[in-house]
């Protein structure tokens, strides 16, 4: 017996140091490749191209101005000085420009529908299609960023879009009929007569990205969408979005992303990792690999989500160092279904903190109860969790739902820290787990010895 405990005690050692090991060399590598867009140093003000920031002039004209003279004369940064600017319209990048927004600038875009047409190609919850453009929009795209102190405001709080969330259905199932059915995608058309609500930024199938500082407020719905980018740097923005769906930051089919420092406070997800949905994921969009997050605050309905949209797969995903501004529904998030397929493989998570939560780390093939019957079951498989609390959870610390036909593997738990939890674990359809120095409620402490007062046989004869 004692050498059998020997060699399970040299077994986890070796497990957590190759973890380690592997989560340290991903992380440095992702470090290095990272690099975001070559920010120039030549500048010219929106000033110049009739932009007035008195908050009653319409500056969309200006911008689109602005852009073709950075077409031609880029790469160059285009300043909004202090100031409201209002935009009634999208601004569509272009390649080697930065917009600067400045210390007390907000642009502020105004809320009818009708100025974001003509439609855009984009995706919506993982279909790609054509629909209204994004307030901010790239396509195809290299050396492009966004950065400042200032604030970029969608103004849908009080606008037409905040209502599009209970006439979407529709809509939202005809765009799954045109996802499952493989429908070609010039024949995907929404706009003018739907109402699938636009993201507030989005760069599609861009490289070399940079978002800084900024403060992102009233999104439409997505705050910021990485759609099919390569080399993404996230650093230091605040998110606030209290809409339906108003997911933080989505990382959709994109390979090389750094989100560090923000802060979030979103009506759902903060940070989502997704590649598309179905056939699309499957037959176009490609997985999501290499993401480093770090040094977050999160507060809204989930922290980290990895799907429901993931059928292209992910992988090489790290969360460290990241702590709480608020309540959180779901600390950790995997969401997968039998309609799904694809995968999410090597996930690490590594000193993450949660206030209170209903479920700190919860990984499902089940979610929703959808795709009972189908059978493209999606491969779980290399998480490792180090050093995750919780001060409250409200429901499980751990749940892991796996399916018969395709159960959970190779997953570890290592020095989690729950003050309280209603539920401890609740493992199915799993392969063994491994954990060690888990505590989930009060630390256990030496047993008492044998007294008087156990009243062992009075207890006995009862």
């Amino acid at each position: 017996m004692q050498k059998l405990l020997l060699t399970v005690w040299m077994l986890i050692v070796w497990a957590s140091t190759i973890c380690a090991v592997d989560r340290i060399a991903l992380r440095d590598s992702i470090l290095k490749v990272v690099t975001g867009a070559q920010i120039s140093q030549k500048k010219i003000n929106i000033i110049r191209f009739g932009a007035k920031g008195d908050s009653a002039t319409d500056c969309y004209r200006a911008f689109v101005k602005a852009m073709r003279y950075a077409k031609k004369n880029g790469p160059m940064r285009i300043v909004i000085p202090q100031g409201v600017w209002l935009v009634g319209g999208p601004i569509h990048l272009v390649s080697g420009v930065t917009l600067e927004i400045s210390k007390d600038a907000k642009l502020m875009f105004t809320g009818q529908p009708k100025q974001y047409l003509p439609a855009v190609s984009t995706s919506w919850e993982g279909t790609l299609m054509w629909n209204y453009s994004p307030f901010i929009y790239g396509y195809g795209l290299h050396d492009v960023a966004i950065v400042g102190q200032g604030t970029i405001d969608g103004g849908a709080a009080a606008e037409t879009f905040s209502e599009w969330s209970k006439r979407q259905d529709d809509d939202q199932g005809l765009s799954r009929e045109w996802n499952h059915r493989g429908e070609p995608l010039e024949q995907r058309r929404m706009g003018a007569g739907h109402f699938l609500r636009p993201q507030l930024i989005q760069l599609y199938r861009c490289e070399r990205v940079t978002l800084s500082s900024v403060f992102i407020y009233r999104s439409p719905f997505w705050c910021i969408h990485m759609l099919q980018c390569n080399n993404v740097r996230l650093r230091g923005l605040r998110c606030q979005a209290r809409l339906t769906n108003n997911d933080g930051i989505d990382i959709e089919s994109s390979r090389g992303v750094l989100i560090e420092d923000i802060r979030f406070d979103n009506g759902d997800d903060n940070v989502a990792i997704k590649s598309g949905r179905d056939n699309d994921g499957w037959t176009m969009a490609g997985p999501s690999r290499d993401i480093l997050i770090r040094l977050c605050r999160f507060k809204g309905l989930h922290g980290v989500v990895i799907g429901s949209e993931m059928s292209g797969g992910v992988e090489n995903v790290i969360i460290e160092n990241c702590t709480y501004a608020g309540y959180v529904k779901r600390g950790i998030f995997i969401k997968t279904n039998p309609d799904r397929g694809g995968y999410v493989r090597n996930l690490w998570v590594n000193r993450a903190r949660f206030g209170e939560v209903l479920d700190l780390f919860y990984v499902t093939s089940m979610y929703a109860g959808q795709g009972i019957g189908n059978n493209h079951f999606s491969t779980i498989e290399n998480l490792h969790v180090d050093s995750l609390s919780a001060r409250n959870v409200t429901g499980t610390a751990l749940v892991l739902q796996g399916t018969l036909q395709r159960p959970i593997r190779n997953v570890s738990f290592s020095h989690i820290d729950v003050n309280h939890a209603e539920k401890g674990i609740s493992f199915e359809f799993t392969e063994p787990v491994l954990m060690s120095d888990c505590f989930i409620g009060p630390k256990v402490e030496a047993p008492s010895v044998a007294s008087e007062s156990d009243q062992i046989f009075k207890k006995n004869d009862q």
